[in-house]
């Protein structure tokens, strides 16, 4: 019996923690879409890159397909509930977008694959990724309201170019590194950036708020 249980931890060394082992690919699986894409992927580097055999991969997520929508939806997810935790101030909101788009280097360049093989076709998703960003729309609006935004700015535009400020330095490092010398992971253009943002969301208050901020100062 020993023997029998050894050996079949040997075939089956993740077989006792089936969670552990979907995280492990998710992860693996993770690394390897922002590496080379949806198309360029390949199931067999994912295998071993979360250490087990292919068939426990598709015992787990049936296809290359449904591993890829679950990585979606967990990003997805795990954004929004950052969006709960975001500072309803503008300055540091910019600042907490661009920090977590710096922390989350794998998901800006999954966005990127994406953009090239899907252009203006359906992405996978889309239902979720259109509510998450709905339920976005519908904080701008609720920030405006409050007088923590100026009101005259279309909410959509303001969230798209909301990620376009926080995203772009690390989308594109090439642009980052030409214009100011240093690449988006140094810490001192994170440093200069997130001041950058900051000084740049005080034109995004109303008027009255910024003077009233001025004026405490």
């Amino acid at each position: 019996m020993v023997v029998l249980s050894v050996l079949r931890s040997r075939l089956h060394p993740t077989g006792r923690h089936p969670e552990r082992t979907r995280e492990r690919i998710l992860a693996a699986a993770l690394k390897e879409f922002s590496a080379k894409g949806f198309a360029g992927a390949r199931v067999d580097r994912i295998a071993r890159r979360a250490r087990i055999n292919k068939r426990m991969l598709y015992h787990y997520f049936g296809n290359k397909e449904h591993l890829f929508r679950e990585i979606l939806t967990r990003k997805v997810r795990e954004r929004s509930a950052w969006a709960v935790t975001a500072p309803d101030d503008a300055a540091e909101s910019l600042a907490f977008w661009f920090d977590a788009a710096c922390r989350d280097l794998d998901w800006v360049r999954l966005m990127e694959w994406e953009a090239l093989s899907a252009a203006e076709g359906v992405v996978a998703v889309d239902a979720e990724r259109r509510a998450a960003f709905a339920l976005g729309v519908a904080q701008v609006r609720e920030r405006q309201a409050r007088g923590l935004l100026r009101a005259d700015l279309d909410a959509g535009h303001f969230l798209l170019a909301m990620v376009a400020l926080t995203t772009f330095p690390a989308a594109f490092p090439q642009f980052t590194r030409l214009l100011t010398g240093l690449k988006p992971t140094d810490p001192a253009f994170v440093a200069q950036h997130g001041a950058f943002l900051r000084r740049l969301a005080g034109a995004l208050r109303p008027q009255t708020r910024t003077a009233t901020l001025e004026a405490g100062s």
